[in-house]
């Protein structure tokens, strides 16, 4: 053993030599101090001419040397500590680009001084190839009624497309008006995808799921002592959306507190970590959504004005499922296909009469609801089409009437939904998360509505 740890430290150069992945290390002015050959091969320039330069010969596109030139900053990565699993591109000396993945870390001395930086790059070029071909099938089936995993081919939904596409190219704060399940996600995820910033991260904060007391360090972080049991720091969500797009679903749920710092980080581009004063300047497009009113909050007091004019500097209206019904039959198709791929059930097609009863029906919880429906049809229905047996209890007919002709003229008043909220609660013998998953929304929405309609539930009834 002896032996083996002497020939290490007499030939560490050889091994890091040895390895698949490029390796750097860099000085505190960005300064290359050394590379392996790895890195040479990956970037074909020589050891020589890479020596002494500065890093930014490679010119990496999200580099986090980019801010050195500025007084009283330093490369992000030295104020950070560490870098992990950074997808970027480098130019090689003969022009091209070249998509790596970085991990980076600060080394050392004795007394616990940075004194340089060390990278390991990985070549992702074969990956990018397989994902080039993901990506054109992707387009060929957004071009037969889908876009970036949203679908449809009505015409609101064209005009969605358009509007995503176009907002993308810009760097505006954007919101996405829309009720529960109509895929504000899918819409946020599209924006980034097609924006210039994909090569970085996409990064999803839920405000309502967040409890308010641990929101603000998920947001901006927390240094090490800010509060009991914070014995590191921690890195927030802004931090690590740098370089990339963040997105805050459920915006309209965020305490007035929390709006206030959110505020200031919109406006300054940089963060606070709780319990350090010590600003970190940040570069993160912004896109939020919500099922909400903000108008409505901004008039009770529960919404500040000046967020509202700051992240809503572009609108996206994500209509309601029961909006679109013309895309109902492809949305059913497709569902349909993903589900007999994914449960080898040989069930394809569905009886006009069950697609006449979704037709119908209101959709309270919008494309989501209709995902549990095809599911629920799923684990129903032996094989063949689906029919209208096969379909959740408020489909059924009940006194000549169907279900969903019921819940389209009356789930849009409060006794109608009520009523419909009892019949799923029913159904589902008490199970809130079932009923939640049967009417498409999330446990949080669920819980909401039956506060605001009066409803306890009692499992010891059922």
């Amino acid at each position: 053993m002896e032996r083996i740890r002497e020939y290490f430290y007499d030939n560490w150069k050889d091994v890091v030599d040895k390895m698949k992945e490029g390796l750097m290390i860099v000085s505190l002015e960005g300064r290359i101090l050394y590379v392996n050959k790895a890195l040479e091969d990956m970037f074909l320039f020589s050891k020589e001419e890479l020596l002494g330069e500065g890093c930014e010969i490679l010119e990496c596109d999200n580099c986090f040397g980019h801010n050195l030139s500025k007084e009283g900053k330093r490369c992000a990565l030295f104020r950070r500590g560490d870098v992990s699993d950074l997808r970027c591109s480098f130019k090689k000396k003969n022009g091209e680009r070249i998509q790596v993945l970085k991990n980076a870390t600060v080394l050392t001395d004795k007394d616990g001084e940075i004194v340089a930086g060390v990278e390991t790059l990985t070549d992702l070029s074969t990956v990018v190839d397989k994902e080039q071909v993901i990506c054109d099938l992707r387009k060929q089936l957004n071009e037969e009624g889908g876009f970036h995993g949203l679908i449809g081919n009505s015409p609101v939904m064209k005009q969605v497309y358009d509007l995503i596409t176009s907002a993308a190219q810009s760097n505006a704060s954007i919101i996405i008006y829309g009720e529960s399940g109509t895929g504000k996600e899918l819409v946020a995820n599209a924006i980034h995808q097609l924006s210039k910033r994909v090569g970085g991260k996409f990064i999803k904060v839920n405000c309502a799921a967040l409890n308010e007391s641990i929101l603000e360090s998920e947001l901006f972080g927390h240094a090490k002592g800010a509060f009991t049991g914070a014995d590191r720091v921690r890195i927030g969500r802004f931090e690590a959306a740098d370089g990339g797009s963040i997105f805050l679903d459920e915006i309209g749920d965020l305490p007035i507190a929390t709006q206030t710092k959110l505020l200031r980080v919109l406006q300054e581009q940089e963060v606070e970590r709780v319990g350090d004063h010590q600003p970190i300047s940040i570069d993160v497009r912004v896109i939020s959504a919500t099922n909400k009113n903000l108008n409505s909050l901004m008039s009770e007091g529960t919404f500040r004005e000046d967020l509202y004019y700051r992240i809503g500097v572009l609108p996206i209206n994500l209509p309601a499922l029961r909006q679109r019904l013309d895309d109902l039959p492809l949305l059913v198709e497709t569902f349909i296909e993903r589900y007999r791929l994914k449960t080898g059930k040989d069930i394809s097609s569905i009886s006009k009469e069950a697609l006449d009863r979704m037709a119908s029906y209101s959709w309270p919880g919008n494309v989501r609801e209709l995902i549990n429906v095809i599911e629920y049809a799923f684990v129903i229905c032996p094989e063949g089409e689906i029919t209208p047996s096969h379909l959740p209890q408020h489909f059924q007919l009940s006194s000549g009437r169907r279900a969903g002709d019921y819940c389209a003229s009356n789930t849009r008043t409060v006794t109608g939904r009520r009523q419909q909220l009892l019949d799923v609660l029913n159904e589902t013998r008490g199970n809130k998360s079932e009923a939640a998953r049967v009417l498409g929304i999330s446990r949080v929405t669920l819980w909401k509505q039956l506060k605001k309609l009066n409803i306890t539930v009692d499992k010891s009834a059922y």
